[in-house]
């Protein structure tokens, strides 16, 4: 069985259907990407798959040994959040909170998790370095090692290289694509066409007309020709 799959799933807020009729799955080593039009609700489905917000209807399944707390979540970054005022250590750590249960405290086993998601975010040098004093792309870089910590499966990451220069945004995208090829499956929202179909296994388009299939199956649909000429458009 799937990671993930979904079924007839309906998704709003306050009685206001957004979107309605996804249907989709996520298998172990996929790395979907989820895009379409400003407000067609991508946030809003990311935040049912993490059963942060109920669905107007349908569901969701989880399968092949996935649990709810083995999902990692990098969210979009508000203004609060990149002033907080913690270490990267301290970040970092707080992403096995999971994993405590009624503990207090941290274990060694854990405390070694973190340690070893930092090495592999390239960022232990920045360990006991103040979270707010860090540019863009290093917070995104503690962020992930922070979600790492809660899953070695699934992470879902919205926008993730929203607001950083382009340098930044390729290293983090090959960041992302070596953890995909180590065996994490990634679900990423992304406003970047150009840059989901060189990455993605698979694409989910929401807005008007809703897509799920291959990269390939993308790029001859409808939805997918028309909005790589609107980003490529917009480059001229």
């Amino acid at each position: 069985m799937a990671y993930l799959t979904v079924q007839d799933l309906s998704l709003g807020y306050d009685g206001h259907t957004i979107v309605e009729g996804l249907n989709f799955t996520v298998n172990a080593g996929d790395y979907l990407c989820i895009v379409g039009e400003n407000g067609s609700g991508k946030s809003t489905l990311m935040k049912t798959l993490l059963h942060l917000q109920d669905p107007i209807s349908g569901q969701i399944l989880i399968g092949d040994g996935l649990k709810k707390n083995e999902i990692g979540y990098l969210p979009q970054q508000t203004v609060v959040q990149k002033d907080f005022p913690a270490s990267v250590k301290e970040i970092v750590l707080s992403g096995c909170q999971g994993r405590c249960g009624l503990r207090p405290f941290y274990n060694q086993e854990e405390k070694q998790l973190a340690k070893e998601n930092m090495q592999r975010m390239g960022i232990t040098e920045l360990a006991n370095r103040c979270y707010r004093e860090l540019s863009g792309g290093q917070q995104q870089r503690v962020l992930l090692a922070r979600a790492l910590c809660a899953t070695g499966k699934i992470l879902l990451l919205d926008e993730p290289v929203s607001g950083l220069d382009p340098k930044v945004t390729a290293e983090l995208y090959d960041l992302i694509s070596d953890l995909n090829r180590e065996g994490i499956t990634i679900i990423m929202i992304s406003h970047d066409i150009s840059a989901a179909v060189r990455y993605a296994s698979h694409i989910l388009h929401i807005g008007d007309s809703i897509f799920f299939g291959t990269k390939d199956e993308y790029l001859q649909s409808d939805a997918g020709k028309f909005f790589m000429t609107q980003q490529e458009g917009g480059k001229a």
